[in-house]
């Protein structure tokens, strides 16, 4: 059941990318991060103030330095590269590029966990690279201007900077649960808030403020949608996957999360109109295989209780 959850908050979680697209069209990236973010911090904070679970005060130093340094990896940095990218890549291949995210996991858990990595876990990892490679070789659009070198673009490159401090950022959020005992809520929404303010003072100084910079006719479609990602994505999903990491580890967690193109390519072709791409689903299937056999080994190693 546990499982079948995770499957489906990242079905969800997908369609992240397609909404992000259209709130694009009403901010530039920076600000969307930071507007986003500020809100979301505020409500999950009064949410504690009012129901009187927690108080901010209560954090000791060591405490109060984790969480900065979760806000500037999961939520400055992952949110202003993966957005700043989202301009120029499909919903579809944006989403697909995350998949980079349990090539990441696996390095920050051996690291920080100690999680072992044994012989059969390398080829499900190699297994995932290959089905991850053919998708980087598909440049549409605006995309095709910004090379960087090779196959590499770099908007592609900017979304798989997201992926790496998106993963860190996980990483972190696990170690701050678990070893030094703060709720997943409160962890969230003091890094939410303290990233999104960081973002909007970076806006502040590069992007073009008059006041705003979202114009007042498109103010109300901006916040509408910006609203709705708060409520889906920042309120429910964040601390669902945080939930999730007291039961699962985020080198699994992330290779869950290779299901999420399949999820995105369906959900950008019927709110974008993006063309559904059989390259993405063929590469999906086959790092799913490699998904398989980590699963199996992170069984045994004991990692993830059977019982889930």
């Amino acid at each position: 059941m546990v499982v079948f959850l995770a499957i489906l908050m990242y079905a969800v979680w997908s369609s992240v990318f397609s909404i992000g697209k259209l709130a694009l069209q009403y901010s530039p990236p920076i600000f969307l991060t930071g507007f986003r973010m500020t809100v979301a911090g505020l409500f999950l904070l009064l949410f504690l103030f009012v129901t009187r679970r927690f108080s901010l005060l209560k954090l000791e130093k060591k405490q109060w330095i984790s969480i900065g340094f979760l806000s500037i990896f999961s939520i400055y940095l992952t949110n202003i590269l993966e957005f700043w990218g989202l301009q120029y890549l499909s919903a579809a291949k944006t989403c697909f590029i995350y998949g980079l995210s349990p090539f990441f996991a696996s390095l920050f858990s051996y690291l920080h966990f100690k999680e072992k990595m044994n012989s059969k876990k390398w080829l499900g990892l190699m297994i995932g690279f290959i089905g991850f490679v053919p998708v980087l070789t598909m440049q549409t659009g605006s995309e095709e201007l910004l090379n960087a070198f090779s196959y590499f673009t770099w908007p592609t490159l900017a979304i798989m900077g997201a992926a790496l401090f998106s993963v860190y950022g996980w990483v972190l959020l696990r170690l701050i649960v678990k070893q030094q005992e703060i709720s997943p809520v409160v962890a969230n929404g003091a890094s939410m808030l303290f990233g999104g303010t960081l973002a909007i003072i970076h806006s502040f100084f590069i992007e073009p403020w008059h006041p705003i910079p979202v114009s007042f006719s498109e103010f109300t479609p901006f916040l509408n949608v910006t609203l709705f990602m708060v409520f889906l994505y920042n309120i429910i999903c964040y601390n669902l996957y945080a939930w999730m990491l007291k039961r699962f580890t985020a080198t699994f967690l992330s290779f869950m999360g290779l299901l999420s193109p399949v999820f995105a390519s369906i959900i950008s072709w019927l709110v974008l109109g993006e063309p559904l791409s059989g390259l993405i689903f063929i590469s999906t299937a086959i790092v799913l295989v490699g998904l398989s056999i980590i699963y199996q080994e992170e069984l045994k190693q004991g990692y993830i209780k059977s019982t889930t």
